[in-house]
């Protein structure tokens, strides 16, 4: 393996660089005491934000209140990869066996529309996240990827997406992959400074009168019962609440009652030094198109506004117990991994060096379906499990949940996922068995296919193994 090159004051974990860039907030002041709202919001990541944000919006005179552990937007909302992708987040197999096929349909056009959805919002609060609608390029390395990837378009065709929404094309079109065959390109995906987008739209619901207490850890949900309303318990005190909305994606597994709802799975990045035009002119990238790859192990990319590459993986996907590495610190190993794929498909990139490296953790159910709830009955709700998706998936689940809360019959209310329920993961040491082995027959597909060309046996009994 290359041993990735370190700039001088290269940076590890600390949240992400996207903060590093953008300056790391000051956390707000804690929850003063117990009080009464309409709604409490537990988690000021994007879900959390965009709920209250859609809630202020259509009933201003709603009392909401949000509560974060950290600082808003500590969690994957500041430390993703910066794709607001418009795929479905989850199986629209899955959703069609339940609810049909047109709801399955219904959901996918719902996550697209998402993406102008957030562009539109940002434009009109003044949101700056280096926003560029460039669409995503997915690109195959070798035969076996080109046939899946082949497989993809023929799959997309005939669950209604067209040439407006999926394009095929030859390798170096858009963008000079090293060893590309192939690729697809589809509009229904925005690069987004991560960071930048959820302070800003925490800016934006504070400005609507929504309450946001930092440096609070939630310690309880507790359901209504009786005449007792729902709340939110704290060290500090307690939100009661007609509705108490769980919005912790990630680190839902460090609630009590909730370790083994949605399985808290580590995702890691590096970004290089700033690339200089000559650099560029041979990459291309003009377009500013978030990058994918038909791997199994795969990999997510995107060159930033100050045209530096932004590369990530999964590293070390899971840590036993469903730990999770709160400061985004990266082990040298997986830095230097990332750097060696990185500079595997991207040679004129070798020069520069790693500026930075961070990790965070997403949700994904054992079904890797995502899922927005609201128990009127409990007066608990939540959504989240957006296996990776989570930018644009966010948006729609915070009006989804507007729309639950609210009690209102909408075409948001009616999408595949909302009450969408599935059985908890296993216990110990079952999961991190299970989850160790899916990947490490992943990146032993990938080599095989490397060399033989064939899509390997390996991958399908990964996929059994967890569900995928």
């Amino acid at each position: 393996m290359k041993t990735a090159p370190l700039a001088p004051g290269f940076g590890n974990g600390g949240v992400s660089y996207w903060y590093r860039a953008l300056g790391r907030p000051d956390a707000w002041e804690p929850l003063p005491g117990s009080r009464t709202a309409d709604v409490c919001v537990v988690g000021a990541g994007y879900t959390g934000l965009w709920t209250a944000y859609y809630l202020k919006r259509a009933r201003p005179d709603l009392r909401v209140v949000v509560l974060e552990k950290e600082f808003a937007g500590f969690g994957a909302s500041g430390r993703n990869g910066g794709w607001a992708v418009g795929e479905i987040a989850g199986s629209r197999e899955r959703y069609a066996a339940r609810h049909g096929r047109p709801a399955a349909v219904a959901l996918q056009r719902a996550m697209f529309a998402s993406v102008d959805e957030i562009m539109r919002v940002a434009a009109v609060e003044g949101i700056d996240a280096d926003i560029t609608k460039g669409g995503v390029l997915t690109v195959a390395r070798n035969s076996a990827q080109q046939g899946r990837l082949a497989a993809l378009v023929e799959e997309s065709r005939d669950w209604g997406w067209g040439e407006d929404d999926l394009v095929l094309l030859g390798s170096g079109e858009r963008l000079r992959v090293e060893g590309a065959t192939g690729a697809v390109w589809s509009p229904h995906c925005a690069r987004v400074q991560p960071a930048a987008l959820v302070q800003g739209l925490a800016r934006v619901v504070r400005a609507l009168g929504v309450e946001i207490y930092e440096r609070t850890p939630v310690t309880e949900l507790r359901p209504r019962s009786g005449n007792v309303p729902a709340a939110a318990v704290t060290p500090f005190g307690e939100v009661a609440a007609e509705h108490v909305i769980r919005a912790t994606e990630g680190f839902t597994a460090t609630l009590p009652g909730h370790r083994r709802d949605w399985l808290p799975m580590n995702s890691s990045m590096i970004v290089t030094t700033p690339l200089p035009a000559e650099v560029w002119k041979r990459i291309g990238w003009e377009g500013r198109e978030l990058l994918g790859d038909m791997a199994h192990y795969y990999m997510y990319a995107q060159r930033t506004a100050d045209d530096r590459i932004a590369f990530g993986g999964r590293g070390k996907p899971y840590r036993y117990g469903s730990r999770v590495d709160d400061a985004g610190r990266t082990d040298r190993a997986t830095v230097d991994a990332l750097w060696e794929t990185l500079t595997g498909m991207f040679p004129a990139a070798r020069d520069a060096a790693v500026e930075h490296a961070w990790s965070g953790v997403l949700g994904v159910p054992r079904d890797w379906c995502s899922t927005a709830v609201v128990d009127h009955r409990t007066g608990l709700g939540h959504a989240g499990g957006y296996t990776g998706h989570g930018v644009a998936a966010s948006n729609l689940a915070g009006r989804t949940l507007r729309d639950l809360v609210l009690r209102e019959d909408t075409e948001l209310t009616a999408l595949p996922w909302v009450g969408w329920r599935v059985r908890r993961w296993e216990p110990e040491p079952l999961r991190w068995l299970g989850v160790q082995a899916m990947y490490r027959l992943y990146r032993v597909a990938d080599a095989r296919e490397g060399r033989k060309g064939a899509t390997s046996r390996l991958a399908r009994v990964a996929d059994m193994i967890t569900g995928h």
